[in-house]
């Protein structure tokens, strides 16, 4: 949408107010609520980054090589400091007048215009300050634009709707990263800065504000969908679909609506455990009604009515809402069903209830007693702790004060076995002897502390102890190949699960802020793996225009060979050394340039001088041949003597054939290697499934991640599609860190997938707790497990 669609902006403009503005009230009701909603948000986020630019001017300050920038930095610090007030609240009034010029005329585009004859003496410079921040600006607000994806359209829709106007994009959005950005530059003017420190300002600026941008514009989703403004919207991506295409997701595709996952390591977007388990327990609820009407039990069970109380209670919510307050306390009664259901089968007795059971505080004070001190030492060799020992060890310590007979209630057991569960699904997906492994176990006792002050723990779509916890747990994940390993991100997180035993205390923000550090160096490690990928993906686009240009010159040479039978020697001259120059003149220039069509013209001319044996010499066309095989890279004495042979200059005495011969296949084709390259072997034709996989990847964004089944255990290891070739058909993979790993084609990838042997990874299960949590419910529900878990799934 061109620029031109803004709203005409004023002066005064940048003054009015949302009460102020001619807007119907239901329009301005929904604008107020955005406007407060969204002025909460940016002002926490907008102080943390302004305490954070000051510390980066203390920094720079401290770090100064000379008296004269350690001076000026401080003046630049006494600027912040004294009019640092006055910046949110200008932003605050700069984003509620950019929302109260929402159904203001639109600035019709102007008609296309003869350009005026240029007048020099009207010329001006731009200012380089100016210039400096525009681009710094534009290019912040052009990454949070592509990261910010369908929810950041779907916003655009419905602000179209309040402002009865097509839809906005990115750029135009009046709450969108343009507008933010532009918004920052007018009220930084308020900080007097120079334009160092403003380019700095902005660079926080995108760490502290623009990185939770995604979670606002989430968050105003929702909110505008209770507003009834488009409450059922949703995007699906159009996929174009051939003739005959099969209309079934192949396999490993995951179900449908399921995206492939395409953000880097530890950058995935995590799924909704709420819904995850309502699925789940709306799928056991329909088995059990089943059952019960067919006579198979005595009643549905109380996971049944728990989970049919369940589905009520989010009936009436949003898809992206956040949990009600009283949806996780249903959530978790019907988990609790289902773990009884699940002890019963397994043919565990009953927990009897303690004589004395812990309050919550008593429990809560010893799990902080054991996390203060010292981790116990594993001895080599021993089975690393788990949750039910962390529970006999708490419980030994709680009789000691509390006396023998005191015992945990039904609901803290049931949180030590369901974090359990998980705690076991996520050690079958990291590497045993990964340093993540001795982390996740230092993260037990502030997780379990957590648990048992939060019920909503296990039902809440994000609770910053999982989060951290996922982000320890995938920098040991077993799709991770050797070479995958980093040593500062192990660092880092030592650090963090340090900070978290130290300073938890019952604030969750703990979790939040060691996980945040966390994240900061993943996405430092995504921006690299995005440049060195970049790097991969012009290499393997050359190879592909090189193996475009190649098909080119054989095709030349076969049509001008048909019907002509040249000497043997000759034919295989033209095949190879005139085939590079053709592949070469290709490459450079093209097969629509005078270029090409002068070698397509010598091409013709040789086969008419060596296929007729009384055909003139032609001394202007060996000199032409010598020039263009010296440009392939060919050696003066080779070049003249193939030029020779091929316009029969003269008799050539002075090579023979064998020795030319020699040499020929001694020397490295054009964009080969010394080996040349391998034959691939003829397949035979693909099959239905096959091709409906086939036909699937064709569809796949750039990006997408697989999954590759590498040995008979069936473990696997990650590999990330970075771009694929429609001509070639090649696909180029890449490790996590954006080196190559490999090439397929897309064939014998369709192949693999048809045999289970490579996988798409979608997004649900791009996220190693997220698929913890998918193994646990599996497990609950009786779908899978060990030991008697299969009986509970022949119930189901």
């Amino acid at each position: 949408m061109p620029a031109t669609d803004r709203p005409v902006s004023n002066a005064g403009a940048r003054l009015r107010t949302l009460a102020g503005a001619p807007l119907p009230p239901r329009v301005r009701h929904v604008l107020e609520a955005v406007n407060t909603h969204a002025g909460q948000a940016l002002t926490t986020s907008l102080n943390l980054a302004l305490a954070e630019f000051e510390r980066q001017l203390f920094k720079q300050a401290d770090r100064a090589r000379s008296s004269q920038d350690q001076s000026e930095h401080f003046a630049e610090l006494q600027h912040l400091r004294k009019h640092r007030a006055d910046l949110v609240p200008r932003f605050l009034a700069g984003l509620e007048a950019e929302l109260a010029c929402l159904r203001d005329p639109q600035e019709p585009a102007a008609p296309p215009a003869t350009a005026p004859p240029l007048q020099f003496q009207h010329l001006t410079l731009v200012e380089d300050t100016d210039l400096d921040r525009d681009i710094v600006l534009n290019e912040i607000a052009r990454r949070e634009a592509q990261r910010g994806g369908t929810p950041l359209l779907l916003l655009g829709q419905r602000f179209a709707v309040l402002a009865a106007r097509p839809a906005y994009d990115p750029e135009t959005l009046p709450i969108g990263p343009h507008a933010l950005c532009r918004i920052l530059r007018e009220s930084g003017e308020a900080l007097e800065l120079s334009l160092d420190s403003q380019l700095l300002l902005y660079r926080v600026f995108e760490r502290q504000v623009m990185e939770r941008y995604g979670e606002l514009v989430e968050r105003l989703n929702v909110l505008l969908a209770h507003e009834d403004i488009l409450p059922g919207l949703a995007y699906m991506p159009y996929r174009p679909r051939t003739p005959g295409a099969s209309r079934v997701p192949p396999p490993g595709t995951g179900t449908p609506g399921q995206r492939p996952l395409t953000g880097w390591h530890g950058q995935a977007a995590p799924s909704a455990w709420s819904g995850a388990l309502m699925a789940g327990l709306g799928a056991r609820h329909g088995a059990d009604a089943g059952e019960a009407g067919t006579g198979g039990g005595a009643g549905a069970g109380a996971a049944g009515a728990a989970a049919a109380g369940a589905a009520q209670g989010a009936a009436g919510a949003h898809d992206g809402a956040t949990v009600t307050a009283e949806l996780p306390e249903t959530l978790f009664a019907a988990l609790q069903e289902l773990l009884n259901e699940r002890r019963a089968a397994s043919g565990q007795a009953p927990v009897a209830p303690a004589g004395n059971i812990l309050p919550v505080d008593a429990v809560v004070n010893t799990l902080g007693a054991m996390q203060a001190a010292p981790p116990p030492k594993r001895a080599p060799g021993r089975p690393r702790r788990t949750l039910d020992d962390l529970r006999q060890a708490m419980l030994a310590r709680a009789r000691e004060q509390h006396g023998p007979q005191a015992g945990l209630s039904q609901e803290h057991n049931d949180t030590f076995d369901l974090l359990g569960m998980l705690y076991r699904e996520i050690g079958r997906e990291v590497h045993e002897d990964a340093p993540a492994q001795d982390l996740l176990e230092r993260l037990q006792v502030p997780v379990m502390r957590a648990a048992v002050q939060d019920r909503s723990f296990f039902v809440r779509d994000q609770h910053p102890a999982r989060e951290l916890l996922n982000s320890v747990a995938e920098s040991g994940a077993t799709w991770l190949a050797d070479d995958d390993n980093d040593p500062q991100l192990v660092l880092q997180l030592e650090q963090a699960v340090d900070r978290v035993v130290e300073e938890y205390d019952g604030d969750e923000a703990v979790f939040e802020r060691a996980n945040r550090e966390v994240q900061e160096h993943y996405r430092s490690q995504a921006r690299k793996a995005e440049i060195a990928e970049r790097r991969q993906v012009e290499a393997a686009r050359g190879r592909d225009r090189l193996e475009t240009a190649k098909r080119a010159a054989s095709v030349a040479i076969a049509t001008r060979l048909e019907g002509r039978n040249p000497p043997q020697f000759v034919r295989a001259l033209i095949n190879q050394a005139w085939a590079d120059v053709l592949t070469l003149t290709a490459l450079r220039h093209g097969e629509d340039s005078p270029e090409w069509r002068e070698r397509d013209a010598a091409t013709e001319r040789i086969l008419e001088v060596t296929c007729t044996p009384d055909a003139p010499l032609d001394p202007e066309l060996a000199g032409q041949i010598d020039t263009a095989l010296r440009q392939v890279g060919y050696h003066e004495d080779e070049a003249s003597a193939i030029a020779r042979r091929l316009a029969r200059s003269d008799e050539d005495e002075s090579t023979s054939r064998t020795e030319l011969t020699a040499r020929l296949k001694a020397r490295a084709r054009l964009g080969e290697g010394a080996a040349g390259e391998a034959k691939k072997p003829k397949l035979p034709p693909r099959t239905t499934e096959e091709q409906s996989c086939y036909e699937y990847l064709r569809t796949l964004p750039f990006g997408t991640w697989f999954e590759f089944v590498h040995n008979q255990q069936g473990h696997v290891h990650r590999e990330r599609l970075s771009w694929y070739s429609p001509v070639s058909d090649n696909a180029l993979f890449v490790n996590a860190r954006g080196h190559r790993v490999g090439e397929h084609s897309m064939d014998s990838l369709a192949r693999l997938m048809a045999r289970g042997q490579a996988r798409v990874v979608t997004e649900d299960r791009g996220r190693l707790i997220d698929r913890a949590w998918q193994a646990t419910l599996r497990a609950l529900r009786g779908l899978a497990g060990i030991g008697n878990d299969t009986t509970v799934g022949a119930r189901a």
